[in-house]
């Protein structure tokens, strides 16, 4: 899974997220930053509101987290929405010695990422290519 941390540089280099179900998501700053959450159409449900998209936790009476903004809950994505924002710059994705190897084709080069975990490279390959 991609790290937190990565995901936070996704977001501040402005990678936006229409949440979906299926996707993860973590609260942070609130004591929560180790619980990951998953949209679903039965418990975790994405709502349009004037005032912008709220993440609604269904059948949760046993905490007090009713709903958070979409802005509050940062998104952990998967390694094919990783792969699909790479769009036609990405090449491979190989197996090493210690982990994965994204390889992309820009214009000016070949670039690689690696990381031990095969979604971590992808987003490490995706902040290559927005820097």
């Amino acid at each position: 899974m991609i790290s937190l941390t990565t995901a936070r540089r996704l977001r501040e280099a402005g990678v936006r997220w229409s949440p979906a179900p299926g996707d993860r998501f973590v609260v942070a700053g609130r004591g929560m930053d180790d619980d990951v959450f998953v949209v679903s159409d039965m418990t975790i449900e994405v709502h349009d509101h004037p005032s912008g998209q709220v993440i609604g936790f269904n059948g949760t009476t046993e905490w007090a987290l009713d709903s958070v903004d979409t802005d509050e809950a940062i998104w952990l994505p998967r390694e094919t929405q990783l792969r699909e924002a790479l769009g036609g710059t990405f090449r491979s994705l190989e197996r090493t010695d210690t982990g994965w190897r994204v390889v992309t084709e820009l214009a000016t080069g070949t670039r690689v990422s690696e990381h031990a975990d095969a979604e971590e490279a992808y987003g490490l390959a995706l902040l290559q290519l927005i820097d």
